[in-house]
C-alpha cells in the first residue's frame, strides 16, 4: 500500500521550525510520507506553519495558503492545513477568508490535526523530531511565549506569558539529538534570559547551558534572543570558562535614546545598555555580538535617529540587523502612538544605518586576516566548501567559503583554517596543513 505523502511548509523563525520538526516525527510515526518546504509540493495533504510577526511576514504566510488553496480547488491536493502564529492570531477571520483550508490551529493545539487524520499523538516521541537542519546542528526550544510588553511587538498577543521547559527535558532532548549526529545547538526562545523564572522562581539559563554543555557530544552552544534588562551575569562566567559554549551572544537592544527606549517600553537606559556591552566585552573577551534595531517607531525624531547612528558607530557590533518599525494590530504602539512618520522617511534611515554597519563588518571581516579559528563545514557549493566559525549562527552571519581545490572537506566536521581574505562579510580561508 502506498504511503500517503504530506507537504509541511514552514514560515518565519527557527522556533516554528522546531514545531514543524515535531509534527514531522509524529507524522512519521503515523505513516505518511513527509517532505518539509518542497521545491515542487506534491503531496494529496499540505500543512502551513504560519508567522505572524510583521506584515511582510504575514503576506507570504497568506501567499502561500493561498497557492495550496488554488491547488486544492484545481483538484490536485485532497486536504490544507494551517498551524502557527498567523493561525493563532486571526484563526476566525482567516476561516472566513479562505474556506478551501480544511482546519486551522493555532500556535499550540498542532497536536489536534494528528487526530483529524484519525491518528494518535505518540507522547514517548514527545522530545523527537525529524531534522530539516543539516544533521549536524539544531535549534533547541527552551521556552514558549513572552511576558514583555515591548510597544511594537505582537508576539505576547500570539504566544502568551511565558512558559520555560523543565532542564531535565531540554537536556534529555540535547541527549537524543547527539545521537542522531547533532554536534552544535542553536538555543532559542522568545526571550532566553527569562527562563526559569516561571519554573524555579530564579533566572535559571546559566544553570541550563551548563548542563547541556556537560552532555558529550555537544561541541558548541550559541545563544539567541537575550533581552537586555535584569541580564543573568552569571552566564558571562558560563561562556568564559566552557570551551563549547561559543562566545557569541544575540541581544536585541532595539535602539539606544532614552526617550525610544522608554516609548517602546524596553525597561533598560541608555547608560545601563553601554554598561551591558562594557561588561560583556570585558568579561568574554572576543565575544560577538549580534543585535537587531528598530528605525521609524513613532515618536522617532531625527535627533534619536543621529544618537542611534552614534551607538552604532560606538558599540562596533559585529553582527547587526536592522528593520523599520511597522504598526501590528493590538499592540501598545498601535493603541496609543500615530504612526506618523513616513514610509520613506523610515527606508532612508534604515538605509543609513545599515550603511553604517556594512563599513563597520567589512573592517571586523578584515581584521581576521591571517588569523586561524575553527569552522564547522555546512556544504559544498561549486567551488568551495562553506562553513562557519563560532560567531556564526546558520542562516543569519557571515560565513566562511574554503576552496574545494585545497582538499576534500566532510561535511558537518570541524576544520582549522587560515583566513586569507574578506569581503563586507564572509571570509576565505584554506585548511591549515597539521
Amino acid at each position: 500500500m502506498r504511503r500517503q505523502r504530506i507537504d509541511i511548509v514552514t514560515l518565519g523563525c527557527s522556533k516554528n521550525l522546531v514545531d514543524s520538526e515535531r509534527l514531522m516525527r509524529q507524522l512519521e510515526m503515523a505513516g505518511y510520507d513527509v517532505t518539509h518546504d518542497a521545491e515542487r509540493p506534491e503531496g494529496e495533504i499540505a500543512v502551513v506553519n504560519t508567522c505572524g510577526f510583521i506584515g511582510d511576514a504575514k503576506e507570504e504566510s497568506i501567499n502561500m495558503i493561498l497557492e495550496f488553496a488554488q491547488r486544492k480547488e484545481e483538484g490536485e491536493l485532497k486536504k490544507l492545513f494551517v498551524m502557527g502564529c498567523l493561525s493563532e492570531r486571526y484563526l476566525k477571520e482567516l476561516a472566513v477568508e479562505i474556506p478551501q483550508v480544511d482546519k486551522f490551529y493555532g500556535k499550540f493545539d498542532w497536536k489536534e490535526l494528528l487526530r483529524d487524520l484519525g491518528k494518535s499523538y505518540h507522547q514517548e516521541l514527545y522530545n523527537e523530531r525529524t531534522l530539516t537542519t543539516p544533521r549536524h546542528y539544531a535549534y533547541l526550544k527552551i521556552s514558549e511565549g513572552c511576558d514583555r510588553h515591548c510597544s511594537y511587538c505582537a508576539i505576547p498577543i500570539m504566544t502568551g506569558h511565558h512558559v520555560s521547559r523543565p532542564m531535565e527535558e531540554i537536556v534529555d532532548e540535547a541527549r537524543y539529538l547527539v545521537s542522531r549526529g547533532v554536534k552544535e545547538f542553536q538555543v532559542i526562545a522568545q526571550e532566553l534570559t527569562y527562563y526559569g523564572v516561571d519554573l524555579y522562581q530564579r533566572q535559571a539559563l546559566p544553570e541550563l547551558i551548563e548542563r547541556v554543555a556537560d552532555v558529550e557530544g555537544v561541541e558548541w552552544i550559541r545563544l539567541h534572543y537575550a533581552y537586555p534588562a535584569h541580564f543573568p551575569a552569571d552566564l558571562l562566567r558560563v561562556t568564559r570558562e566552557r570551551d563549547n559554549v561559543c562566545k557569541y551572544l544575540d541581544i536585541a537592544l532595539q535602539h539606544i535614546s532614552d526617550k525610544m527606549l522608554k516609548l517602546m517600553r524596553r525597561h533598560v537606559t541608555k547608560e545601563e545598555t553601554y554598561q551591558l556591552i562594557g561588561q560583556l566585552r570585558r568579561e568574554v573577551p572576543g565575544i560577538h555580538l549580534r543585535t537587531t534595531l528598530m528605525v521609524g517607531h513613532p515618536g522617532e525624531t531625527e535627533e534619536d535617529f543621529e544618537e542611534l547612528k552614534e551607538f552604532v558607530r560606538e558599540a562596533r557590533f559585529e553582527r547587526m540587523g536592522a528593520f523599520a518599525y511597522s504598526e501590528e494590530e493590538g499592540t501598545f504602539a498601535a493603541r496609543e502612538y500615530e504612526d506618523s512618520i513616513p514610509k520613506e522617511v523610515k527606508q532612508a534611515r534604515l538605509d543609513e544605518l545599515m550603511d553604517i554597519q556594512q563599513g563597520i563588518s567589512a573592517d571586523i571581516a578584515s581584521e581576521k586576516i591571517g588569523k586561524r579559528l575553527k569552522v564547522i563545514v555546512d556544504r559544498r557549493e561549486g567551488d568551495y566548501y562553506i562553513g562557519r566559525t563560532e560567531f556564526d549562527s546558520p542562516e543569519v552571519d557571515p560565513e566562511v567559503l574554503i576552496s574545494a581545490g585545497d582538499g576534500e572537506l566532510r561535511i558537518g566536521d570541524f576544520y582549522l583554517v587560515e583566513v586569507t581574505d574578506a569581503d563586507d562579510f564572509d571570509l576565505y580561508a584554506k585548511p591549515c596543513l597539521e
